[in-house]
Order: structure tokens, then C-alpha cells, then sequence
């Protein structure tokens, strides 16, 4: 059995799961729908470390946790907006920002290397915790507030650090942990990687 491919299909089926509650049940399905947003994410940490750990991590793995974690989090999103309509609209130019940021991310690594972004940069990771504290104002309380900027401003700078990643590689990979360390690869200069954090 492949864990880490199966934690990420789990991931991939809460998607419409959590998209499904939010439409047909409601409101009142906030609770369930914040308990599943976090075994996604215990899901999204577990499989990269588990890869790693068996060494069976590679391009295709990563890949597939890439866009599985886009799908995942847009799931939630849409259901943020679903339950709380209001919500999202009166904050509707910063999550344009940020979804305008997260197209460029790939239309530029696409023009450039014919392939998705796939960096699991620290930034990357820092804006997920941060995303997991919003949405849980969000949903759980229909409350924006700090949490809700604090959010948009981590992902703000993760994609800045995303859209450097991609500019400054000589050639696709996965796994940079940020800019400087794509300077790093380009420069030849050979560094330390952390097994918890990146392959």
C-alpha cells in the first residue's frame, strides 16, 4: 500500500465532500466541514514526510500533491463562499489578488517549462497554516478580521516567492524551499534540505 498516494487521494475525495455539505446541509454543517479542512491538512503534512521516510518521493508524487492541495483549498474556499456569501464579497479584491497571483504562478512556469509550478516552498507553507486559522474564523465563526489579513498577507508574499522560484530556475524542479535557494540551483551552489519540510 502507497500512503502517501492514498493520504493524498483522501484529500482529493474531501474536495467535493466538503463542497457537498456546504451546499445541499448548510450552515450547520460548519463544524464537519472544519474537522474535515483539518485532516486534509494532517493529510498534506503526513504524505510529503511519509515519502520521504520511504524514499518514494519523486516529480509525479509531488506534482500530484501540488494540484491535489490547489483543489483541496479552492474546495474550501467555495464553500466559504458558498456559507457566507457576504463574506467573501465584502473582502472580493483581495481574494481576486491572490487568485490573480496564483494564476500567474502557473501560467508563468507553464510558458516557461511546459509544467506546473510545483515548489512546496517555506512561504507556501507558512500561508497554509495561515489559511487554516482564516478559514477556521470563517466558517466556524463568520469572522474575517486578523486571521482574515493575515492570510491574505502571507499569500501575498508566498506568491511573490513562488513567481521568483519559477524565474529564476535554469530548469524545472520540485521542492525549492524559496527564492534564494532557486539563486542557489542556478548558481550551481549545492544546499541542506530539511526531510520535514522539503524533499
Amino acid at each position: 500500500m502507497n500512503i502517501p498516494i492514498s493520504l493524498i487521494l483522501l484529500r482529493l475525495i474531501l474536495a467535493p465532500i466538503i463542497l457537498a455539505l456546504a451546499y445541499f446541509i448548510g450552515e450547520t454543517s460548519k463544524t464537519i466541514i472544519v474537522i474535515l479542512m483539518y485532516l486534509g491538512l494532517i493529510s498534506d503534512i503526513l504524505d510529503g514526510i511519509i515519502a520521504r521516510k520511504q524514499n518514494i518521493s519523486s516529480p509525479k508524487l509531488r506534482r500530484m500533491d501540488s494540484q491535489t492541495d490547489m483543489i483541496f483549498w479552492l474546495s474550501i474556499g467555495f464553500s466559504t463562499w458558498i456559507l457566507y456569501p457576504k463574506l467573501i464579497a465584502d473582502n472580493s479584491i483581495v481574494i481576486w489578488t491572490i487568485l490573480i497571483m496564483e494564476i500567474a504562478c502557473y501560467v508563468i512556469s507553464l510558458i516557461k517549462f511546459k509544467k506546473e509550478t510545483c515548489t512546496h516552498a517555506f512561504l507556501s507553507k507558512l500561508w497554509g497554516i495561515t489559511l487554516l486559522i482564516a478559514f477556521t474564523s470563517l466558517i466556524g465563526f463568520n469572522h474575517a478580521g486578523i486571521p482574515f489579513a493575515m492570510a491574505i498577507i502571507m499569500g501575498l508574499i508566498s506568491h511573490i516567492d513562488r513567481i521568483l522560484i519559477t524565474l529564476i530556475l535554469p530548469k524545472w524542479t520540485h521542492d525549492i524551499p524559496s527564492a534564494y535557494h532557486a539563486y542557489l540551483i542556478r548558481k550551481g551552489i549545492d544546499f541542506k534540505r530539511n526531510e520535514y519540510l522539503n524533499g
